[in-house]
């Protein structure tokens, strides 16, 4: 099976010979990707070299011109390091593109913690109408990147991960998918945390509900799955609580309790593998399933 990040290239890479207003912009990092895309469309891929700050102001000044920019470096040079840029020269310019990150919270620990950025979804909520796709496989990775490249003037955030489920599942851009249903509790797994929630609630009479999509919140789809009243475990592969005050405004009207669970804020100082980093992070199933257990209890 090829990575999330091998499938964007190659999707990418065809959109390019589709649709004329698309535009990629790299800094370095995935340029190998794109080897023939760029001697296909040399006016079309850009790199700028280690530059993040460059990478996004490019991006947005293309936006202005009318192209549809799609940029792309690991999520602590997308979001973070940059962020000034991509909350003027995208937010405040009026204009819309398709960040896409790799690396994540943890994908690539060996990098350290400069190649780790938990906080990006956080970041990014501080900013108005982003859409964030997190898929957990490379084919929801697919649909989902169709869908951002063909999403008008729309900013996008796609958040791609070396961590990934086992088999894809029909998912919906936009919408939670009911994999299983229960009485005891809503449990909301974000991408790749699925298949380590469904082995930590076996046996627990719980609804999952599966978000590959979690800007806009489904909160339609929630507050179906909840009833008049309820407890909610939010399970996400970065920064704990992120999406809390979401079910929060969800479920205004509902008594409710929520437990969010992800990448806490302490620093883990040792490389490892992303198994390791899982355990030590308390979001492997045997922690899940202790952490779950407990809340419903």
């Amino acid at each position: 099976m090829d990575t999330m990040r091998e499938r964007f290239a190659s999707v990418v890479s065809r959109l390019l010979d589709d649709d004329p207003r698309l535009a990629v912009v790299l800094a370095e990092i995935g340029k190998d990707g794109f080897t023939d895309a760029a001697r296909a469309h040399p006016d079309r891929v850009i790199n700028v070299g280690i530059r993040e700050q460059l990478l996004v102001g490019v991006g947005g000044g293309l936006a202005l011109t009318g192209m549809r920019p799609i940029l792309h470096t690991f999520a602590s040079f997308l979001v973070e390091r940059p962020f000034e840029q991509v909350k003027l020269d995208f937010g405040h310019q009026g204009v819309g593109g398709v960040l896409v990150s790799a690396a994540g919270s943890y994908d690539w620990p060996a990098g350290g913690y400069t190649h780790m950025a938990p906080g990006d979804v956080a970041l990014l909520d501080t900013l108005d109408g982003w859409t964030v796709h997190v898929p957990g496989h490379p084919d929801e990775a697919e649909t989902l990147l169709r869908d951002a490249a063909a999403a008008g003037d729309d900013s996008v955030y796609v958040r791609l991960s070396a961590h990934s489920n086992s088999a894809p599942r029909d998912i919906v851009p936009g919408r939670f998918l009911t994999v299983r249903e229960g009485r005891r509790g809503v449990v909301i797994a974000v991408g790749p945390m699925l298949d380590g929630v469904l082995t930590a609630v076996a046996g627990l009479d719980v609804t999952v509900l599966y978000a590959t999509t979690v800007r806009p919140f489904d909160g339609p789809a929630l507050r179906s799955a909840i009833g008049e009243v309820g407890d909610v475990v939010l399970v996400e592969p970065y920064l704990a609580g992120t999406s809390a005050g979401a079910v929060n405004d969800a479920l205004a009207d509902r008594p409710h309790r929520v437990l969010g669970l992800g990448i806490p804020r302490r620093e883990l100082r040792r490389y490892g593998t992303i198994d390791e980093h899982l355990a030590g992070q308390g979001m492997d199933p045997v922690a899940l399933r202790e952490r779950i257990s407990a809340f419903l209890r």
